[in-house]
């Protein structure tokens, strides 16, 4: 009977703030818990990797954790053209145009890849320029085992843009099962292969790389394989990825381009960030790591939410449903919220454990659980208006603003703060988070007071 009553009772709260006339609640969980699953095994392989990767010293998660700051700024200029194309689906999807379904998939895995490999070759051709002035500073093993994984990172490019570009169209129209089962053969083969790499051949950041590249070619041919022959929803055949749609290249562009650009810049101003750690030594660097590593399994929900708010709010304009797209926001907004304070009673208590899979010096654990315990409160309040917000103002096509805010709020309050909290005040690597935690606020708020106008809703991308 208790258990009866409790099913009602939450029936009645999901039915209130989750269900409308374009979608309910049962379709959205349909939705987030594929992309949850997929998040938690990305989070989690990495804080594994980064473990591993740890038996091979101080200087290999230095190197990799550096140039990981690197490879995000480089990996986000195709992923943000990615997101275009799932804004761009999932609009056509609530519109209910098939063929303009299957026009904007194929376009956008088109783009993305091109821009993936064009993007690899270009970080191949200036590693030593970007190392040098970068990271000129680190020592000379750290130096050294970043090159091999830059190179061998940049290689990679083209076969996760081909994977995330397909899982990005197939997130549009809802196939997150797909989109899961793709991220999860690549990701799993690459933590496999680390495995026997790292510890099987004792090949250290070098076996990294090599599993890299074979996780993500391996994953690219899989998602192209699916795209071709078992997807009944997506509709592409492989000869729409050869022809050029220049309509709908503007259409994903004007999602993806302002979006990138702000991932640039984003992006950038984190590396300037990791600048200001590798001034501070191989221990600050190694504390930055771990704190990430924690930090990003905490936000596993979170990110999941902010993925799934895209296809939920960009199927709601597309129907053109404007009430049911603020309303589905302000439940994701405060359900992003309450996971922080979940994930923060699972991560802070089982701390001891985590950090033993990383082998810390014994004289950083007690910064890395202070770092860790401010972050994790600050996110409570603050995550969520800063991400989730913004994922809806995008889907709704406002990816301009979106853009401009971000870039700006973080490199006047991120990159200065930063500086004067962590290396003018001594702070440390604490100044440069609580430098991040603060951009977070304004930000959010300034997302905040958009979303509570109309500006946001009057592009139109269909």
């Amino acid at each position: 009977m208790d258990y009866a009553i409790r099913w009602k009772w939450g029936h009645r709260i999901l039915d209130r703030y989750f269900t409308g006339a374009t979608m309910n609640y049962r379709q959205m969980i349909s939705l987030f818990i594929p992309i949850l699953v997929d998040q938690a095994f990305i989070m989690g392989l990495n804080l594994i990797n980064t473990a591993m990767i740890s038996a091979a010293g101080v200087a290999a998660v230095s190197a990799v954790n550096m140039i990981d700051s690197l490879n995000i700024f480089l990996f986000s200029i195709f992923i943000a053209v990615a997101t275009g194309g799932t804004v761009v689906v999932a609009q056509y999807k609530g519109n209910g145009n098939v063929k303009k379904v299957s026009e904007a998939s194929a376009s956008a895995v088109s783009v993305v890849t091109l821009l993936g490999l064009l993007v690899g070759l270009l970080g191949i051709a200036l590693h030593v320029p970007l190392l040098n002035i970068l990271f000129g500073s680190a020592q000379a093993d750290v130096m050294s085992y970043a090159r091999v994984y830059l190179i061998g990172s940049c290689i990679s490019f083209a076969g996760i843009a081909i994977v995330e570009a397909i899982c990005g169209a197939l997130r549009g129209v809802g196939s997150t099962r797909a989109s899961l089962v793709l991220s999860l053969i690549m990701n799993i083969l690459y933590v496999l292969l680390n495995f026997l790499f790292i510890h099987g051949f004792h090949m250290g950041v070098l076996g990294m790389t090599i599993a890299l590249n074979i996780a993500r070619y391996g994953g690219a041919v899989c998602a192209l394989y699916y795209l071709f022959k078992v997807d009944v929803n997506l509709k592409v055949r492989m000869k729409e990825l050869f022809r050029v749609k220049w309509e709908m290249f503007r259409k994903i562009l004007f999602i993806g381009f302002p979006f990138a650009t702000e991932q640039m810049f984003f992006n950038g101003g984190k590396i300037i960030t990791q600048i200001f750690i590798v001034w501070m030594g191989t221990y600050a660097i190694a504390v930055n790591a771990i704190c990430a590593a924690l930090a990003g399994a905490m936000q596993i929900p979170a990110n999941a939410l902010s993925l799934t708010i895209i296809t939920v709010v960009g199927i709601c304009i597309g129907s053109g449903n404007i009430d049911e797209a603020r309303k589905f926001t302000k439940s994701f907004l405060v359900l992003s919220s309450m996971s922080f304070v979940v994930m923060g009673l699972i991560i802070l208590p089982l701390f001891n454990p985590l950090i033993a899979l990383f082998d810390p010096p014994a004289e950083i654990v007690d910064d890395i659980f202070l770092i860790l315990l401010v972050n994790t409160l600050v996110q409570i309040p603050l995550w969520a208006i800063s991400f989730i917000t913004p994922s809806a103002l995008r889907a709704a096509g406002d990816a301009k603003y979106t853009s401009v805010v971000s870039m700006l709020t973080m490199w006047l309050f991120r990159v200065v703060m930063g500086y004067v909290l962590g290396v003018v005040l001594g702070w440390g690597v604490l100044g440069v988070w609580i430098a991040m935690d603060l951009e977070w606020g304004v930000r959010g708020l300034i997302f905040l007071k958009r979303f509570y106008g109309t500006k946001w809703l009057q592009h139109r991308l269909i």
